[in-house]
């Protein structure tokens, strides 16, 4: 390429050789995650009767209130739940005596696990 260039006064004629700048690509965008299929997952967890009361959320067993053989009425709080550094008390569904207490103080509990057992 020539160029005209003035300095002082001066006119110059140059030639200048322009290199190209090779410019990295993109590689592909991806949106949401990989290409490949998630597997499916599984969840363990002992299966509650018709007559357990199950947990709301995921969390730990902070306080069991009752004992095996309780009578208990609706309202009733059984035992209280900690997720997140807040409490969540569980209360009777009905009225009853307390069949199975199917958890421990200190024991990891997911959502619709079973926790307390209601026999009427």
């Amino acid at each position: 390429m020539k160029l005209k260039v003035t300095v002082n006064g001066t006119a110059y004629a140059i030639d200048v050789e322009v290199q190209e700048e090779e410019r990295p690509t993109l590689g592909p965008i991806v949106i949401g995650g990989s290409a490949a299929p998630a597997a499916p997952t599984t969840a363990k967890m002992p299966g509650a009767s018709s007559n357990a009361v199950t947990a709301p959320l995921a969390g730990s067993v902070a306080r069991i209130l009752v004992e095996e053989g309780a009578s208990v009425e609706a309202g009733d709080v059984l035992l209280v739940l900690e997720a997140m550094k807040m409490e969540t008390e569980i209360t009777a569904p009905k009225a009853g005596k307390v069949g199975a207490i199917l958890v421990g103080k200190g024991d990891a509990v997911q959502g619709g696990q079973g926790l307390i057992e209601i026999a009427e």
